[in-house]
């Protein structure tokens, strides 16, 4: 992840209580504001308007920047969006103000790239069919078939409840289906 660029403010470079901020900042993610103080130490107030403060916050509005010194706020994107607006830059109780109009970005998607191999556009040859292949002895699935349907007719004609008749017809179905297949194939 990169750092972004750090929108820079001179204080009392000039002159005392002078501000000399860029006319214009861009970005797509959080940033610092660098009070560059040149001179005696001063109070600087920062403030969004209403269009930039629905995207970003600055932790405080005032910030005491020391003689010959440097200090760094932070302003905070909270949500994604774009938008367009000014960041006031105040010193000397209002004496001194200046705006820079700051540009808030979307972020752009990092690009992703995926290796293709040029073998698959070419087509596969079909896998062999690696099933074993089974010999079902058709005289013992008849017998083994034939006997559960005659159980199944039986114990639903003894019973003559609904469940046992359901039940009954469900494996003489089945077992008549396996029959079926057996035979066919």
């Amino acid at each position: 992840m990169t750092v972004p660029e750090a929108l820079t403010v001179h204080v009392n470079r000039g002159e005392l209580h002078s501000l000399d901020p860029p006319d214009s900042f861009e970005t797509s993610e959080s940033f610092d504001v660098r009070l560059v103080n040149h001179g005696e130490a001063t109070h600087v107030h920062l403030h969004l308007d209403d269009s930039l403060s629905q995207l970003a916050a600055i932790d405080a509005p005032n910030h005491h920047v020391d003689r010959q010194s440097e200090r760094r706020v932070a302003v905070a994107l909270t949500r994604e969006g774009a938008a367009r607006g000014n960041l006031k830059v105040v010193t000397a109780y209002g004496a001194t103000t200046r705006y820079v109009e700051i540009t808030v970005t979307e972020p752009e998607e990092p690009e992703r790239k995926v290796a293709v191999s040029e073998e698959l556009g070419k087509p596969q040859p079909k896998p062999a069919d690696d099933s074993p292949e089974v010999d079902i002895p058709l005289g013992p699935v008849s017998a083994v078939g034939g006997a559960a349907v005659l159980l199944a007719v039986g114990a639903a004609a003894i019973s003559q409840g609904a469940v046992v008749t359901l039940a009954a017809t469900v494996v003489a179905i089945a077992a008549a289906a396996a029959i079926i297949v057996a035979w066919a194939n």
